[in-house]
């Protein structure tokens, strides 16, 4: 398939180490590789979400929800493609312990399942009865569950799914790996957005992107059974106009947050986006500025070192001296 045209022009830093990759705090050195920089993988899409590797294709693949495809970015041809259109106005996207794709549709208000022979299977598109708003982010657990966010980021007009009222509390939910049963394990938050679970997946950390004042990553201790969620604890604040989106942990339970502005008159995008770093504490430890605006990120390559980055019109990479938790 014909490659997508390159439609953001990114000359990218000829410096080492990059000045892009921001240290905040000496703890983050150990993660920064002095002779790897920002590098743009492709462009031309319109809005880019929930990117998901999969090494045994060497190939990545990303939504561009207003675009209402899924696109793929080949490692070892370099080239952008499209992987599925229509897509449903995908918007997060991973795999589950099998190898197969799981997306959060928002235009039908579902979570599928691509079997391997390209077939789609419907694991959840209701809950008690109602529709849900619109999956937005998703993630599978060791034992098989997959757990997801509901805001009404698609049902809000017309630009990413279907204007409609919601029938449901915003939310996560969570699907059973043995059973398929659904569950509802959060109903109190205002635009549930990323979430990822830490690597011993005692913490669930999830995204709250429409509170005020302010923008916030909340931490929910996962209980013993690994079904329900016990207190919260708040992880770390965007702290005025910033605003996180979705996120992943590293193997040393660090957690990696795409950031930008939350859209007030006083924000100034260039300080803003990107990708924040945090550790376990909610220290700040470094600051991967990016010309636009980061909604999601996910660890792939080879090694599981390659830092993936959807943001706005575009996918970049940075190679980090760590792994990916899962």
């Amino acid at each position: 398939m014909d490659n997508l045209p390159l439609r953001v022009a990114f000359p990218g830093n000829s410096r080492y180490p990059d000045p892009a990759v921001e240290v905040l705090d000496p703890a983050f050195l150990r993660y920064r590789i002095f002779s790897a920089s920002v590098e743009q993988l492709g462009s031309g899409l319109r809005w880019a979400e929930g990117p998901v590797w999969f090494g045994d294709g060497r190939f990545l693949l990303c939504s561009d929800i207003p675009n209402n495809r899924i696109v793929r970015w080949d490692e070892t041809t370099g080239g952008l493609s499209v992987f599925r259109q229509p897509s449903n106005h995908s918007n997060g996207l991973t795999r589950d312990r099998q190898g197969r794709l799981i997306a959060c549709e928002h235009l039908t208000r579902r979570i599928t399942r691509t079997e391997y022979d390209g077939s789609v299977t419907v694991l959840a598109d209701r809950f008690e009865g109602k529709r849900f708003n619109s999956p937005n982010d998703i993630v599978c657990k060791s034992d098989g569950s997959i757990w997801f966010t509901d805001p009404v980021f698609g049902i809000s007009g017309e630009w990413e799914g279907e204007k409609a009222e919601p029938e449901l509390p915003q939310g996560v939910y969570r699907i059973d790996g043995q059973t398929g049963k659904l569950a509802r394990v959060i109903d109190d938050m205002a635009g549930p957005n990323g979430l990822c679970f830490s690597p011993d997946e005692t913490v669930l950390y999830v995204v709250e992107s429409r509170a005020t004042p302010c923008r916030r990553i909340w931490a929910y201790a996962v209980g013993k059974d690994g079904k329900w969620l016990g207190r919260r604890r708040t992880f770390v604040d965007a702290n005025g106009p910033g605003a996180f989106d979705g996120i992943k942990a590293d193997v040393d339970g660090n957690v990696w947050c795409g950031f930008g502005s939350n859209g007030s008159p006083d924000a100034d995008p260039a300080t803003l986006d990107g990708v924040m770093v945090y550790d376990l504490s909610g220290r700040p430890l470094a600051h991967i500025h990016l010309p636009e605006r980061c909604a999601n990120l996910c660890f792939g390559g080879a090694k599981r070192n390659r830092l993936f980055m959807a943001a706005s019109h575009s996918l970049y990479a940075l190679y980090v001296e760590t792994r990916g938790a899962v």
